[in-house]
């Protein structure tokens, strides 16, 4: 989850900074582009916690 927060807060960091600077819109995508890897990530982790946690029933 401390990943998360720290490449959530750099994305944010980054979108801030390129939508104000002019000239930075490399900076906006970058951060877009984390934005969407962290989302991502969340919910990977997620997915695979669910499946994790089921019950098997083998054998029967």
């Amino acid at each position: 989850m401390f990943l998360f927060l720290i490449v959530l807060s750099s994305a944010i960091a980054l979108i801030v900074i390129g939508a104000v600077v002019d000239g930075m819109l490399y900076l906006l995508s970058a951060g877009v582009l984390l934005l969407v890897v962290a989302v991502l990530y969340l919910l990977v982790r997620s997915i695979l916690r669910t499946r994790r946690g089921r019950p098997t029933t083998v054998g029967r």
